[in-house]
């Protein structure tokens, strides 16, 4: 493949924008109290008055504005869309290319504690390349349907190959694990070996007839979150375009509809009381709501779901090397056995004793380590 035509893009939201925000907030028109004095109902009125305060009074969007220029943007044309993207050269001889991919409601800004740590030695260094989703942060937001998951896998190749990278590792979590496990089905895919801490398997009915107590557990989980985790799946996946409009217009409404996952998804109890601080700052969690309000992208994002949650007859399998890092608090778990019945080159498995859902931003140190013991496994 030619290489690809890269330009460097800076980003400057302004100071209209900005101010819009705190008008927005200071004129919200807030509900009722719930009747519960827990999350059960969403994230409670006093919770997200505090943190509604903090957005308007004491965050600072050009901090993290000038990390994202500092650390530079590039963009560059595939097919019909702009994706933009870190790509970070290590200094290291012996680095290896390697393709992180986001989900949602993440964005490049979850890897901000990762780069670092992956780039630099003394052990196995990586060439990063960190590309926004289509229709999320900064890359262009499709005009057409039709981009889904091998859509977005088919982009991502062609990226790392016009980068020069003809051969790559990838990892990903949410919707970055399914793109990356989508990544060995593009025909002729350099992807060479996948790291992904949200494994996408159909276990065989004889598993489910006697489940051991770790899959007695995945199913409980699994049932937890159809029950009381799936709503937003369900209307992004039905009708992103109808929530689209509440989520764009209110600020308070992008704050509540993300800070409840990172209530719900984080290994955030401690001393007995569960909040999104407790496992990822306030400030990467604003940084995180800035950026999905300030680029406009609730509704693009959302997309994602309806263009991706098909009904499949079966999941094809997966020959490529992989590796599996399951977090305690993840959404879905998967047992081993349950994965090596879709994934035939399962080369490593590892379960880390804490963490969630949003693993680069709540133990970035430990999701290192997974990463490189995984492809270590490769070579």
């Amino acid at each position: 493949m030619n290489p690809l035509k890269v330009s460097p893009k800076t980003i400057s939201i302004s100071d209209a924008a900005i101010a819009d925000l705190h008008n927005r907030i200071d004129h919200a028109r807030w509900p009722e109290q719930e009747t519960v004095n827990d999350w059960t109902q969403g994230v409670p009125l006093g919770y997200l008055r505090e943190l509604a305060h903090e957005w308007q009074h004491n965050y600072n969007w050009r901090e993290c504005e000038t990390w994202i220029n500092t650390t530079q943007l590039w963009e560059t044309t595939i097919g019909d869309q702009s994706v933009a993207f870190f790509h970070i050269r290590s200094v290291e001889s012996d680095a290896q290319p390697l393709l992180l991919t986001h989900g949602w409601p993440g964005s490049i800004l979850e890897f901000t504690d990762l780069i670092p740590l992956l780039t630099n030695g003394p052990s196995q260094a990586f060439h990063l390349v960190i590309p926004c989703l289509p229709g999320y942060g900064f890359s262009s937001k499709p005009r057409v349907h039709g981009t889904g998951i091998v859509a977005v896998a088919a982009m991502w190749d062609s990226l790392m190959k016009g980068l020069g990278y003809s051969e790559y590792f990838a990892h990903g979590g949410d919707w970055g694990s399914v793109i990356t496990q989508t990544l060995p089905l593009i025909p002729d895919s350099g992807v060479r070996g996948i790291h992904v801490t949200l494994p996408i398997v159909q276990p065989p009915q004889e598993y489910l007839a006697e489940p051991t107590p770790e899959e007695i557990d995945a199913m409980n989980a699994g049932a937890h979150y159809a029950r009381w985790d799936n709503g937003y799946s369900q209307q992004q996946a039905s009708r992103p375009q109808t929530l689209g409009y509440g989520l764009n217009d209110s600020a308070i409404g992008q704050l509540a509809w993300i800070a409840e996952k990172f209530w719900s998804w984080t290994d955030c109890e401690k001393d007995g009381i569960a909040l999104p601080e407790n496992a990822v700052s306030r400030q990467a969690l604003l940084n995180t709501v800035s950026l999905y309000w300030f680029t406009e992208t609730a509704t693009s994002s959302a997309r994602l779901y309806w263009e991706s949650f098909h009904p499949t007859e079966a999941l094809p399998q997966i020959d490529c090397p992989t590796g599996m890092s399951i977090f305690p608090k993840e959404i879905f778990k998967a047992s081993r056995r349950w994965v090596e019945s879709r994934f035939s080159d399962l080369r490593y498995w590892s379960t880390p004793s804490k963490g969630g859902h949003f693993a680069a931003m709540e133990q970035p140190e430990i999701l290192a380590a997974e990463i490189r013991n995984c492809i270590a496994t490769f070579k």
